[in-house]
């Protein structure tokens, strides 16, 4: 039981500081720049805005909604799933011979480490709780 609350704090964290890049990037499209790298120039920076942003809050509010309401644990895949596609990008664009920094490595390892608390999140919480025996269910 104590193991459900801990996940379920995790994923709240996780989500509370996705939430905070994807709100601070739609407000101000820079910010993409000092933590990913991306030049926001002209017209990009409207799709930079809006794509990089949805990505950030769907995924955090996504996380937010598994971890809180009752019956949608399901929900946990979405990021799971965002995330999973984000790190496969990275692997074929690693395999077809784009630069490889070290941000793109850490971005890397927060994409595999995303897909595993969210899936192993889905998991474990999904399963049925065990409930302590009582002395009605001791035999005698």
């Amino acid at each position: 039981m104590m193991v459900n609350w801990v996940l379920r704090g995790a994923v709240l964290l996780w989500a509370a500081f996705f939430a905070i890049v994807g709100a601070r990037g739609l407000f101000d499209p820079a910010s993409y720049t000092e933590t990913f790298g991306i030049l926001v120039e002209g017209p990009a920076t409207n799709t930079i805005r809006a794509d990089l942003s949805a990505f950030f809050i769907v995924a955090a509010g996504t996380a937010a909604i598994g971890a809180l309401v009752p019956g949608w644990l399901r929900a946990l895949l979405v990021p799971a799933a965002l995330y999973g596609t984000a790190l496969a990008g990275r692997l074929f664009g690693v395999a077809s011979g784009d630069t490889v920094n070290s941000g793109i490595v850490q971005a890397m390892i927060i994409e595999a480490l995303t897909v595993l608390l969210m899936v192993g999140s889905w998991w474990v919480l999904s399963r049925p709780v065990a409930s302590e025996p009582t002395t009605n269910d001791v035999v005698h």
